[in-house]
């Protein structure tokens, strides 16, 4: 059973969660290739919001409409409001956004097709996952206008090798999606027609571990990556002793010595 939040084809961004609570968000300005506006920048902070709300969600797959993933953000829209204030607020609200991404108890997988440029390729960046048809192609070419990448190159430079990050951000080069799976952009690349497939795949991997697991889990892969080495260690040592503590891990790790499947609720 699926619930549609925002079920009007005319909204920018479409909200679906179904009963496992996986939550699915749609981009859905296809006409404009889906650019992050300031209005789908809304839509999307206003999501994450309610998603993080929500006791029962478990993954969020943030896909999108029509032939691109996403083109960045909206030129048009930048070109009209020449003045600083109004870019440092543009991109402030944009960091918001993408950091909401990363402070979700929950997984987001992105499911992408076409071009994910610019904004739109820092987007991929920023989630946990990505799957990836194999057409699609990835690029942080504001430097083509003048605008060097640098809030993509952000989660994008935490994703691969700071030289190809940097041939990219230079360069405006696009990667194919072979490319950008084998420098860590992505983690599957299929088909177009088997996107869905191998995101309910990885849905469905998530959806069978520990909820308090995977909320512990995530949160310190990010945390720990800030810090050097002793204190992230430290870290570690302390959120694992947390999770052990768990009735969980203790039901799981019995039946690992017993040779028996765990019997927890996921």
């Amino acid at each position: 059973m699926t619930d549609s939040i925002a079920p009007n084809p005319t909204d920018l961004l479409l909200h679906q969660r179904d009963d496992r609570g996986v939550h699915r968000l749609t981009l859905n300005s296809p006409t404009s290739f889906n650019t992050l506006s300031e209005a789908m920048l809304d839509a999307l902070q206003q999501a994450l919001g309610a998603i993080a709300q929500d006791q029962q969600a478990r993954v969020v797959v943030l896909a999108a409409a029509g032939k691109a993933f996403c083109a960045g953000h909206n030129l048009k829209e930048m070109r009209a409001s020449p003045e600083l204030g109004y870019y440092q607020k543009l991109f402030a609200q944009c960091t918001r956004m993408m950091l909401s991404i990363q402070n979700l108890p929950v997984p987001v997988i992105a499911r992408v097709q076409g071009i994910a440029t610019a904004a739109g390729c820092q987007l991929v960046a920023q989630c946990d996952l990505a799957v990836s048809a194999d057409n699609a192609s990835f690029g942080v070419n504001g430097i083509d206008v003048g605008l060097f990448c640098a809030t993509p190159s952000v989660p994008l430079v935490r994703n691969m090798h700071a030289k190809q990050a940097m041939e990219m951000l230079l360069t405006g080069g696009f990667i194919s999606a072979e490319e950008a799976r084998s420098r860590g952009l992505v983690n599957r690349v299929c088909a177009a027609a088997e996107l869905d497939t191998q995101v309910d795949a990885l849905v469905s991997a998530i959806l069978a571990k520990p909820r308090e697991a995977v909320r512990l889990g995530k949160a310190l892969f990010y945390q720990q990556r800030e810090m050097g080495t002793e204190a992230a260690y430290q870290l570690a040592g302390q959120t694992m002793a947390c999770n052990m503590m768990d009735d969980v891990a203790q039901e799981g790790v019995q039946a690992f010595i017993e040779k028996r499947p765990p019997s927890w609720q996921t």
